[in-house]
């Protein structure tokens, strides 16, 4: 509230957007949200109102989460399981994080891609963006859907329209000539973590987790498992390889196979793929916060009941996760927990999404040549 009370006094470079609790890291969306919040809770000071503000956040993103899972058609027991976590109560009632609005826009996103609401869901993307940008680590996986279910042409406008979107956002920030100091704060890819706060890493120490070799191959490892999702299992609605899908995707496609394909793009493809792309995020984040688990609480259900394991076993891998990220501060063993149960989620939709009805994936027909 005290960078948001600069703001509202007219200070607008994001280097000058500090408080107790550090500069302002987030981009111009969070500034908005907590804005409003900051009228609304009589500057800030009153608690009561705000917990009662996130309560309604919460039940409305509660309500989004199970209308995904129906979607998928998850039974009565795995739905029990999404309104149980302490850790998810306190981000949302007790912390007020800004990640609450990031998961209430990523599943809602969720939700419009498994309607195939195209552009409702790229504009939910955008808005998760806005607030923090966490919401990139679900950018492939939203690339892959959206260009399988609504098409070369349409996908690249979608794009345009979400770059324009955080243009118009950023514009208070950036018309006295003090762009940059907006981009390097609010999307700072190479922010630095302490080690004392991590709660995935802690095992390694403070030396490894510090280290520039570390970070490269948490890198290294991002990217060869999205490459490896990808080949295998984002660009089966339209494509049999990587080659295939990128050959049909730089060029405008016949509109009769585009709408095969958008058939393909079924809710539970849109489950496995933005929750799995999720996980490899977290999973390869050289840093994780406790407020990360707004992004993890609720996936991590539907990746465990995916590869059709006992209900037994999903309930005692929730159990032990539930346990990590409830460790303050994190322990050694509270962080290999956390890191085991992301690589047994990972594991899980993989070996589930393996098994996928049969789906239609045709070679689009040559054209007729004029004799």
């Amino acid at each position: 509230m005290q960078q948001v009370s600069l703001f509202l006094n007219g200070t607008t470079d994001y280097h000058l957007l500090k408080g107790d609790t550090g500069p302002l890291v987030y981009p111009a969306l969070h500034v908005y949200i907590y804005s409003a919040l900051y009228y609304l809770t009589d500057r800030g000071t009153n608690l009561l109102q705000a917990q009662i503000l996130f309560a309604a956040l919460y039940l409305v993103t509660v309500a989004l989460v199970l209308a995904c899972y129906r979607r998928v058609g998850a039974p009565p027991w795995l739905l029990a399981t999404l309104v149980c976590s302490k850790r998810l109560h306190s981000i949302f009632l007790l912390r007020l994080f800004n990640d609450a609005w990031v998961a209430a826009f990523l599943w809602g996103m969720i939700y419009a891609f498994q309607r195939k609401w195209w552009n409702v869901g790229a504009g939910l993307f955008t808005l998760g963006l806005g607030v923090k940008m966490s919401m990139l680590l679900v950018l492939p996986a939203a690339g892959a859907i959206v260009l399988q279910g609504h098409g070369t042409s349409e996908a690249a406008f979608i794009g345009a329209f979400c770059g324009m979107v955080q243009m118009m956002a950023s514009f208070p920030f950036v018309i006295d000539g003090e762009g940059w100091h907006y981009i390097s704060r609010a999307f700072d890819l190479g922010r630095k973590f302490l080690f004392k706060w991590t709660v995935n890493w802690r095992f390694v120490g403070q030396e490894v987790f510090e280290s520039n070799a570390f970070a490269g191959s948490l890198l290294v490892a991002h990217v060869s498992l999205l490459l490896v999702f990808l080949q295998q299992r984002w660009i089966r609605p339209s494509s049999k390889g990587l080659g295939e899908f990128l050959h049909k995707y730089s060029r405008t496609m016949d509109h009769k196979l585009e709408r095969e394909y958008e058939r393909n793009v079924t809710p539970t493809f849109v489950m496995d793929t933005v929750l799995g792309c999720m996980a490899i995020g977290l999973l390869c984040a050289r840093s994780l916060h406790y407020q990360f688990y707004a992004y993890l609480g609720w996936a991590t259900p539907y990746l465990l009941w995916r590869s059709g394991v006992h209900p037994i076993l999903v309930l005692a891998n929730l159990a032990l996760q539930e346990f990590a990220w409830l460790q303050y501060p994190s322990t050694t063993v509270s962080s290999i927990t956390v890191v085991v149960e992301l690589m047994v989620a990972l594991a899980c939709v993989w070996y589930g999404s393996a098994y996928e009805p049969e789906l239609n994936v045709e070679e689009e027909e040559p054209k007729a040549h004029s004799e």
